[in-house]
């Protein structure tokens, strides 16, 4: 196990909130999700972490028993902030979300939450075009290991990108409604420096 772990059931029970299925082996499937703690990791880059991170955190964290993020290495990505800052500055703007707890990991998703027995992945949605990426990412993820993929709509007071913030704070300009002061902060010495 990482070092996140498996947090004591919050006690809430989901499964009289969901509505009547009509696969029965999908009803059956859920119910035993549902009767047992469900962890949950929400995977990503966070460099930087913004709101929209944390809005998609707060309500994971509000619908699940734990919420593993998780910073993942992304060959394709050239990351501004370490690994370890990243972890660091989710572990601070989280601190306040006791069933929420942050990691790191590299590799195949689906082998971390195979390792981790995770019960599914959550990501958060923008746009259309963030749809047929993940899409294919949620479908590959089943084919794989049979992992689940729960998607969240971003409130759009958060749609934005952090690539976009980066260049926002790289031009000069104002980003301070789009993340957490403490990652404000360190970017503005990462761009004096």
């Amino acid at each position: 196990m990482s070092r996140c772990g498996v947090a004591a059931s919050n006690g809430r029970s989901r499964a009289a909130a969901r509505s009547p299925h009509t696969d029965l082996e999908t009803a059956v499937r859920l119910s035993v999700v549902f009767q047992t703690m469900t962890r949950v990791v929400y995977p990503g880059s966070f460099d930087p972490v913004t709101n929209g991170h944390l809005d998609i955190i707060r309500r994971a964290a509000a619908v699940y028993d734990q919420v593993v993020v998780s910073v993942v290495v992304n060959i394709n990505k050239k990351g501004r902030f370490t690994i370890e800052e990243r972890v660091d500055k989710l572990r601070e703007v989280t601190a306040d979300l006791n069933n929420v707890c942050v990691d790191s990991s590299q590799g195949l998703l689906v082998d971390y939450c195979q390792r981790e027995k995770f019960a599914m992945v959550v990501r958060g949605l923008r746009t259309v075009s963030d749809f047929e990426g993940e899409l294919q990412m949620a479908q590959m993820n089943y084919a794989l290991a049979g992992v689940e993929t729960v998607f969240m709509m971003m409130n759009l007071k958060y749609n934005f990108s952090s690539s976009l913030v980066k260049e926002i704070v790289d031009l000069g300009g104002d980003v301070s409604h789009l993340i957490p002061p403490t990652v404000l902060n360190r970017m503005k010495r990462n761009v004096a420096s």
